[in-house]
């Protein structure tokens, strides 16, 4: 074997290791990446207030402030006072629609996700087009739409692939097969675009 054939055949195997590397590597890499990148970035932001107390910086002290802080109001969140605080709050957010709009959505949204009625816990597959038979997976939301004058439908959520961001469509019940998968294993596989092997 000459010279530049082994050469060209070696060159490949280094190639297809790194390329191999890289997908073992990159996921994680990127996850703790964009995790660090966040706390760094909340650091910072606290930091420039600390400074003013203290004379010296001592590295990640906004991280532990900021984390000591969420907890507090997580606990102060289960109290009477808070509740009667935030009942309070939200009848002065109905005087303002817009700004009661966006907070009634974004509590919603996270409850959905770390709240204790969580949401996407119920994968179904939905036949959305009948004449193809095209199906999709999604996610039950809301079984009940009588406030919405809507019978025998049930509120659907399609995740999208690659995104944090999805549409809620409105399905009849007929048109839904539920799933027997973990929760995770579906928006995994949904938000994959289909390639997420499972565990």
């Amino acid at each position: 074997m000459s010279f530049n054939k082994k050469f060209k055949i070696q060159s490949k195997k280094t190639i297809d290791l790194f390329l191999q590397g890289l997908l073992y590597t990159a996921p994680i890499g990127f996850t703790f990446y964009i995790i660090f990148q966040i706390f760094v970035g909340i650091d910072e932001i606290l930091q420039k207030y600390i400074i003013q107390i203290l004379p010296f910086k001592i590295p990640g002290l906004g991280i532990m402030i900021f984390f000591v802080l969420i907890t507090f109001f997580g606990y102060f969140g289960q109290s009477i006072l808070a509740r009667q605080f935030r009942l309070l709050l939200e009848k002065f957010l109905k005087r303002a629609p817009i700004i009661e709009i966006i907070y009634s959505a974004l509590k919603d949204f996270l409850s959905a996700f770390v709240g204790k009625e969580k949401k996407f816990t119920q994968p179904v597959l939905v036949r959305v087009n009948n004449v193809s038979n095209l199906e999709k997976i999604g996610f039950i939301t809301a079984e009940n739409l009588s406030k919405f004058n809507i019978k025998d439908k049930v509120a659907v959520y399609f995740p999208h692939c690659y995104a944090f961001s999805g549409e809620l469509y409105i399905v009849p019940v007929e048109n839904i097969t539920t799933l027997n998968v973990s929760p995770s294993e579906a928006m995994k596989f949904i938000v994959s675009g289909g390639i997420s092997k499972g565990k």
